[in-house]
């Protein structure tokens, strides 16, 4: 893939001083800790290293090291490509639902002051959600094991919390005996789901007022009061929640292929980065509202930073969880009692191909896994691009 005429680093090397100057009553040190990660990744401030080819013996100068900070958009693919190839042998032979869980936009601004709190609890609430109502004899009778994973952004960079839950169609039985399949295109009942999930939410955040686990500032304050917490939840209680199920991924394949696009992605790539004049930056998004139809959006770089750094997530929040028969240390076990059941269902299917684990960087000659020779700080890299007449650009 070539490279994009503009990248987020790009951006906060012209704007995040005068960014985090004129921010910094709102500005978490994650922010910053965020920004100046992305701002030095694969620059000689981080130091780097020196690989070869142990096949051909091609060399390469010198590579500068990445930041490995989470809302980096370098910093992913390897990440990713790990994780995929772990999860892969959990894959059961099996079609899987998409399921989404998205809050309602009126909880935005809660959730931009309280995001450990209600993102955890949008987890739960979602978990719980499709536990409960799959459990129940009238729809599915069985106990699924899912993944959930957090997304926070809307293509434009707005505020928008979703868990996005990946779901093999079918579940243990209660007493662990048999494989419930689900019917071919139809997991359980969406309507079922979004009464649920309105329910379960809602409570948890009575629970966490009454609990005073619940930040407010700005212009969510007047909600401190009781009485107007209470009152701002009960037209949500009434309202229709946005959840809803794509039919299921065509096999284990299909499968691993949208986790490898989905599982690690930041609020923005930097390949939908159009342009940046020096104080604008234009960029692109696809509205599904209108046939996926792709558009412009034209912002000033202190406000793209503002919604950049919405995304950030607090320290210790992981957006990518498993829940069900695949939760807690009975899941090794868990899979290996499914794949013992599902063949006395007749439900066909095969593992997939395996993924080979990511091995770094690719000879660019013969295309074998290089190897690190030699690992240089910051100012030894320094030194040795000097030396080679290689201008530093960090």
């Amino acid at each position: 893939m070539s490279r994009p005429p503009v990248e987020v680093a790009d951006i906060i090397r012209a704007w995040g001083d005068r960014f985090v100057e004129t921010n910094g009553r709102w500005l978490h040190w994650s922010h910053v800790k965020a920004l100046n990660a992305i701002e030095r990744c694969r620059t000689a401030a981080l130091g780097g290293h020196r690989d070869r080819c142990p096949q051909c013996g091609h060399e390469e100068a010198f590579s500068y090291n990445s930041c490995r900070n989470r809302h980096c958009p370098k910093c992913q693919t390897a990440a990713r490509n790990r994780w995929v190839a772990q999860r892969q042998a959990e894959l059961l032979p099996v079609g899987y639902f998409h399921v989404v869980f998205t809050l309602p936009h009126e909880l935005c601004a809660l959730a931009l002051r309280n995001k450990k709190a209600i993102y955890r609890l949008l987890f739960r609430a979602s978990a719980e959600t499709l536990l409960e109502v799959a459990a129940n004899p009238e729809h599915l009778g069985a106990r699924l094991g899912f993944l959930s994973i957090l997304h926070t952004w809307g293509q434009r960079l707005t505020l928008h919390p979703h868990v996005h839950c990946l779901v093999p169609g079918g579940g243990l039985s209660p007493d662990r005996t048999r494989w419930v399949p689900s019917r071919p295109n139809f997991l359980v009942p969406v309507p079922a789901l979004k009464i649920v999930f309105r329910r379960k939410f809602l409570d948890g955040l009575r629970r966490l007022f009454r609990a005073g686990k619940l930040a407010f500032a700005g212009s969510i304050a007047p909600l401190s009061d009781r009485k107007a917490f209470f009152d701002f939840l009960q037209p949500l209680d009434k309202k229709e929640w946005v959840v809803y199920a794509k039919a299921p991924f065509r096999g284990p394949d299909h499968l691993l292929q949208y986790l490898a696009r989905y599982t690690h992605r930041v609020a923005i790539s930097n390949h939908r980065l159009l342009s940046f004049d020096g104080e604008s930056v234009t960029f692109r998004w696809k509205d599904y509202a209108h046939g996926n139809k792709q558009r412009k959006r034209t912002v000033p770089a202190n406000e793209f930073l503002r919604l950049f750094l919405l995304h950030t997530l607090p320290r210790g929040l992981m957006r990518i969880r498993s829940f069900g028969f695949l939760a807690g240390p009975r899941r090794a076990d868990s899979l290996r009692l499914a794949r013992q059941l599902l063949p006395e269902t007749g439900i066909p299917g095969s593992a997939p191909a395996p993924i080979p684990a990511p091995t770094g960087f690719l000879c660019p000659v013969c295309r074998a896994p290089m190897k690190v020779v030699e690992r240089l700080s910051a100012a030894e890299l320094r030194t040795a691009l000097h030396r080679s007449g290689i201008h530093d650009t960090s």
